[in-house]
């Protein structure tokens, strides 16, 4: 699946003061990778020739676990890390032949920290004001604003050291965006967050994006985030791309509900049973001792009946609604979610 889906820009009537206004009808892409590969030393393949493009003002997520690639991948994009082979265009800059162009247009907030803790988050912010050589005045309106639109304008004499952990985050990505770039990246940027606080950063974020128009590309593990923040999503296995399109899409190739059971027994027997008894079994996956069917418009409740009648012990059985998981493990036979 690779569609494209039309993307407009919302909120551009609360642009902050100073802020580029970018029409997305008339942009470029804002983001292109063609065939990228990294192979690193001892022929370790990270990244398998991955391909997709993103449209200015789109919100669009690489969805995957630990170890699929995803970090690389954004690595090669934004030019820390040199492709194998392959292209990619950061606003039609390449971020081989034109790396201080890629880098100009576009901000990155990395998994780790990368702010000083001892100082100030206003000495932060404006250290990095001048490192970008941002006009002062246009500057500072543009720290104000965006300090003061996610919730840090009374923090900002502080030492950072004295921040959580949501409202150090905050402000990195508010150091990222005080460039004004086109292009900005969050590697994994709820991860060691508890659920309260990454859930605010989600607030956060969206809000940011209208405000701003900048074209987000996240990479993340976690469904929640990925379902929330993303218009597309490209799923990611053993570095390359299983599936590309909206959340809303990808799901609906599983239906309204999955059936799930448990089993004491050959798991297969018990899926081949619930065929035999008129459930069908397309895109049903084995893990262990759990079956997971898509039901596909089959009424769940006539597939809990037939589940229940089984000749083999049944330990769980639920209907649910499906995840980002399940169209995960029906791709690959694995699960994104670490539990």
């Amino acid at each position: 699946m690779t569609g494209q889906v039309p993307v407009t820009v919302p909120g551009r009537d609360l642009l902050p003061s100073g802020w580029p206004d970018r029409n997305a009808a008339q942009d470029p892409a804002a983001i292109v990778a063609a065939e990228l590969v990294k192979t690193y030393p001892g022929g370790i393949q990270a990244v398998r020739g991955i391909s997709f493009s993103v449209a200015a003002g789109e919100s669009f997520g690489l969805l995957g676990p630990n170890g699929a690639g995803k970090t690389t991948t954004i690595g090669m994009l934004n030019t820390t890390v040199r492709p194998t082979s392959g292209r990619a265009l950061l606003a039609g800059h390449d971020v081989q032949a034109d790396p201080m162009g890629a880098r100009r247009v576009s901000s990155v907030v990395f998994q780790d920290p990368v702010v000083d803790r001892p100082l100030t988050g206003r000495q932060n912010l404006r250290l990095h004001l001048r490192l970008w050589r941002v006009p002062k005045a246009e500057g500072l309106t543009r720290l104000a604003e965006l300090t003061e639109a996610v919730g840090l304008a009374h923090l900002l004499d502080r030492p950072v050291a004295t921040y959580s952990g949501g409202e150090r985050r905050r402000l990195e990505i508010v150091r990222a965006l005080l460039s004004a770039p086109r292009v900005l990246f969050l590697d994994e940027p709820t991860v060691g967050l508890d659920t309260r606080i990454r859930h605010d950063l989600f607030d956060t974020i969206a809000a940011l994006r209208e405000r701003t128009g900048v074209t987000v590309l996240l990479t993340t593990h976690y469904l929640d985030e990925a379902e929330r923040l993303c218009d597309r999503l490209a799923i990611i296995d053993g570095g390359r791309i299983v599936a590309c399109d909206t959340p809303a899409r990808l799901l609906a190739d599983l239906g309204e509900a999955i059936l799930e059971l448990r089993v004491a027994a050959d798991p297969a027997v018990a899926l081949a049973a619930l065929r035999a008894h008129g459930l069908p079994g397309d895109g049903a996956v084995v893990i262990g001792s759990t079956v997971t069917i898509p039901l596909r418009g089959f009424p769940p409740s006539r597939a809990m009946e037939l589940a229940s009648r089984l000749d083999v012990p049944v330990r769980e059985l639920v209907t649910r609604v499906p995840t980002l998981d399940d169209v995960y493990l029906r791709l690959t036979g694995n699960r994104i979610s670490p539990e």
